[in-house]
């Protein structure tokens, strides 16, 4: 049986313009959110599976979709967090200094970025997640960092990877990107 995941982006955050936010705790905009979770109700077919990063804004999210389709029973999971950015967390992006930011598309794929998580840690906990979806429609509520991360992982990119290989492509708020994954292993005897 085929396996497809759902990678949904949460709502707009409630935090200024220009904030690196990575694992910020914020509440997303509610109208937002609720035209973002009557877009994906109607648009997903029966799932399986419905996991959401444990942050406010994915967490808002995955709330209106289930009051929309109450048979969703969404459950938390910790590997679809945002990319932790440590001390650059709440921070202007334009503020943060070239030499952080020099250092770090130097090593993109092994520098923790303000002391938190590297991208090759992103990439190995979406991986596993991704390796533990069931077979059928998986829906994910989460954030940009992990959908492009899973995004890459579906095409069979390795964890280590250069500033050239992230996607620079704008993924709005409330965004659906779906990807296939191989099936599910059949059982060896």
């Amino acid at each position: 049986m085929t396996r497809r995941l759902w990678l949904v982006r949460h709502a707009t955050p409630l935090v200024a313009p220009g904030t690196c936010y990575g694992r910020l705790d914020m509440q997303a905009d509610a109208g937002d959110t609720a035209r973002a979770a009557a877009a994906l109700a109607a648009a997903l077919p029966p799932v399986h599976r419905v996991a959401t990063s444990p942050l406010r804004r994915c967490r808002q999210l995955a709330q209106e979709l289930q009051r929309l389709r109450p048979a969703v029973a969404p459950v938390t999971d910790a590997r679809l967090v945002e990319m932790d950015f440590g001390a650059w967390e709440g921070q202007a992006w334009n503020a943060l200094g070239a030499a952080g930011m020099d250092a770090w598309m130097a090593d993109f794929a092994g520098f923790a970025p303000g002391g938190g998580e590297t991208v090759t840690a992103l990439m190995a906990r979406v991986r596993d997640a991704m390796e533990a979806a069931p077979a059928g429609d998986t829906v994910w509520i989460t954030h940009a960092g992990v959908i492009r991360a899973a995004t890459l992982i579906a095409r069979g990119l390795p964890d280590r990877l250069g500033a050239a290989d992230w996607p620079a492509d704008a993924l709005a708020f409330g965004s659906v990107t779906v990807v296939e994954l191989p099936p599910v292993p059949a059982p060896k005897d």
